[in-house]
């Protein structure tokens, strides 16, 4: 058994350590399943998963090498579209990788190229602060385009925001937990009184009546 502070604790009964865990606050793990005995240890379980979480993520954002991504539009792609697009840019963008929107114009839409430039206007917008201008739309034969690269630092602070919002649901679960465990112990506290009241009356009502006169 080892404990919240890493410390040696020994061997004891699984009762035993569990009770150990619950007096802590905590979650009795099983580290090593395969040892005998099994080696269990006292800890936060779902602070433990949410580092567990941000070490596989740092470790991929490590081996991320940045690409061009597309998302493409047409001039006349409405809002629900659009946000459906800008979702995928900017997981992209937080991913590292480079946006290149693309506007698809198709026979007389090619006199509308207006609507296209708007299209674009509006994405490189709807993505401040995240995303930076790198190439400004520029037609390419039927196609308008523009390339917007990730901006680190806002980059880096939205990943933050999602890192303190994710904490806060581990604690937030954890304090659920907490109160039902606490809600629990005070039903079994409530039982086990309703029980030993129930128990003393019964006691008291099987006395003989002989007993009670001489006892008088």
């Amino acid at each position: 058994m080892i404990g919240a502070d890493g410390e040696q604790l020994g061997v004891m009964t699984p009762e035993v350590a569990i009770e150990q865990a619950k007096e802590s606050g905590l979650d009795l793990v099983e580290v090593a399943a395969n040892s005998r005995p099994p080696v269990c240890r006292i800890m936060d379980y779902g602070r433990y998963k949410y580092e567990q979480k941000k070490k596989k993520t740092g470790k991929n954002r490590q081996a991320h090498t940045a690409s061009l991504k597309e998302v493409k539009l047409r001039p006349g792609t409405d809002m629900h579209d659009l946000n459906f697009k800008l979702n995928n840019a900017r997981r992209f963008l937080m991913d590292g990788d480079k946006v290149k929107v693309t506007v698809m114009f198709r026979g007389r839409e090619m006199v509308h190229r207006g609507r296209g430039r708007d299209q674009l206007d509006k994405v490189a917008s709807l993505l401040k602060p995240l995303a930076k201008m790198e190439n400004p739309p520029r037609m390419e034969g039927r196609f308008m385009s523009m390339i917007l690269i990730a901006d680190r630092e806002a980059v880096a602070e939205a990943k933050r925001a999602e890192e303190a919002q994710a904490q806060a649901l581990v604690d937030a679960e954890k304090g659920e937990s907490e109160e039902a465990g606490a809600k629990e112990s005070v039903e079994e506290a409530r039982s086990a009184a309703s029980s030993e009241s129930e128990t003393v009356m019964e006691s008291a009502k099987g006395v003989p009546p002989e007993e009670t006169r001489a006892e008088e």
